[in-house]
This record gives C-alpha cells, sequence and structure tokens, in this order.
C-alpha cells in the first residue's frame, strides 16, 4: 500500500524532532521511528474504521464522537492509575506530590 508506505516517511521526521538528526541503527531513534511509523498508520487506520461506521449507517457522527470521548476519558483514568501523581486536565497535566515518587530514576 503506497499511501501508508508514504504515510510512514514521517517516522524520522518526527524522531528528528524529538531527538535531534541520528543515524539510522542508532537504537534509541530507531526505536522512536518505529514507534513514530506505529502511531501514525494506527491513526490513519482507526480514521478509516471511523469513515465506514459513519458512511454505512452503522453509528451517527455523534454516536462515534460519543465513544471517542468516552474512551479518551478512559484512558486518562488507566494512565492515572498507572502514573499515580499525575492528571490531564484542559489546561495541562497537574502534578501533585506522589508525581516525585513516580518520576524517580526518570532520565533528566
Amino acid at each position: 500500500m503506497s499511501a501508508l508506505e508514504r504515510l510512514a516517511k514521517w517516522r524520522s521526521f518526527f524522531a528528528g524532532w524529538q531527538l535531534g538528526t541520528r543515524p539510522k541503527g542508532e537504537p534509541e531513534c530507531d526505536a522512536v521511528r518505529d514507534h513514530r511509523e506505529a502511531t501514525l498508520i494506527l491513526r490513519a487506520e482507526a480514521n478509516a474504521v471511523g469513515v465506514l461506521l459513519i458512511e454505512k449507517g452503522i453509528v451517527t457522527p455523534a454516536e462515534y464522537s460519543a465513544a471517542l470521548e468516552r474512551e479518551a476519558d478512559l484512558l486518562c483514568m488507566a494512565l492515572e492509575a498507572r502514573f499515580p501523581g499525575v492528571r490531564a486536565t484542559d489546561a495541562g497535566l497537574q502534578l501533585d506530590g506522589r508525581a516525585v515518587e513516580t518520576m524517580r530514576g526518570w532520565r533528566p
């Protein structure tokens, strides 16, 4: 599928944006490139499924939006449970005292 291969070309651009220019074969950058590729393709796949469901009349745009919002809220709650002391708000991430322990040992 040439469209997906073309979309995946963005992986190196995003890896460079995140880590700076690095050669292929550098483990950290290769991992970021792989992750960016998976994320880009997953987003295209999810969008395609949503469009098909709406176009075929299986769900309405409002039902799809409500389900998407519900899933986003559930994922936020799961992330908050995984990372105690960190909470997403409309203004950004909110950290409380527990976040210090959650982030202990992270790279500077």
